[in-house]
C-alpha cells in the first residue's frame, strides 16, 4: 500500500483545504495524523479528560504510554489522528483511530473517536470524524467502516448518526473493558451512502 499523506485533502474543487491539514466547507477543524511531536499536549489532556472517558475510552497519560500507543498505528492496519482547531495545528479537539483495518474481500476499518476537555459538546468532533470517514473512503479505499459503542453512551451514538453511521446491531459481550465483558452496538457507514 502507498504511503498515507500526512493530511487529508478531499478531491473536490471546494475542499477548503488549509496549510496545516484540510476541512469540510464551512468546517471548523483540520484533521491531522498523530505524530511523536504530540506526545506532551495529548498526554496533558488525555489526563485531563480521563473522568469525560470513563469507562468506555483509555488513553494514555504518560511519555511512556504515548509512544506504545503511537507505535500501533503502522498505517497498514491503524491510523491515528488528532482533530485540531483550524489554523491551529497544536490545538488537540480530540482524536480519531481507523483501526482493524482489512483489504480484500472486506475492505473495511473501525472508527475509534474520542474529545478533549474543554472542547467537547462544540460539535468539533463531529466535524473531526466526518473527515476521517471521508479520509478512510477516499485515501485508504475502503468500502465499509464501524463503530463499537457502548449502549449507555449516548454521546457516541450520537456523534456516529450525524455522520451517517447506522445503528446495525446489537453484540453481547463483545470487548472486554476493565476486567468485564461489555455489550455493544454495532454502527457501520458504507461508501456508496456517501454520494
Amino acid at each position: 500500500m502507498s504511503e498515507i499523506p500526512k493530511t487529508y485533502s478531499p478531491p473536490s474543487g471546494d475542499a477548503c483545504a488549509r496549510a496545516n491539514g484540510v476541512s469540510l466547507p464551512g468546517g471548523r477543524v483540520d484533521l491531522r495524523r498523530i505524530s511523536a511531536e504530540d506526545r506532551c499536549r495529548f498526554t496533558e489532556l488525555a489526563a485531563a479528560s480521563s473522568e469525560l472517558h470513563r469507562p468506555w475510552i483509555s488513553l494514555p497519560i504518560t511519555p511512556d504510554g504515548f509512544d506504545r500507543y503511537l507505535a500501533r498505528f503502522d498505517q497498514d492496519t491503524a491510523v491515528g489522528f488528532v482533530v485540531c482547531l483550524r489554523g491551529n495545528p497544536t490545538d488537540l479537539v480530540g482524536f480519531v483511530t481507523i483501526k482493524r483495518i482489512e483489504y480484500a474481500p472486506y475492505w473495511k476499518g473501525v472508527l475509534g473517536y474520542g474529545a478533549f476537555v474543554p472542547w467537547h459538546g462544540r460539535g468539533y468532533m463531529t466535524e473531526g470524524v466526518a473527515l476521517a470517514v471521508r479520509y478512510g473512503f477516499e485515501r485508504l479505499g475502503l468500502h465499509r467502516l464501524e463503530a463499537d459503542i457502548e449502549p449507555e453512551n449516548m454521546v457516541a451514538q450520537n456523534l456516529a448518526e450525524n455522520v451517517g453511521l447506522r445503528r446495525e446491531g446489537f453484540s453481547p459481550g463483545l470487548i472486554r473493558i476493565g476486567g468485564v465483558w461489555r455489550d455493544f452496538e454495532r454502527w457501520a457507514i458504507i461508501a456508496e451512502s456517501m454520494n
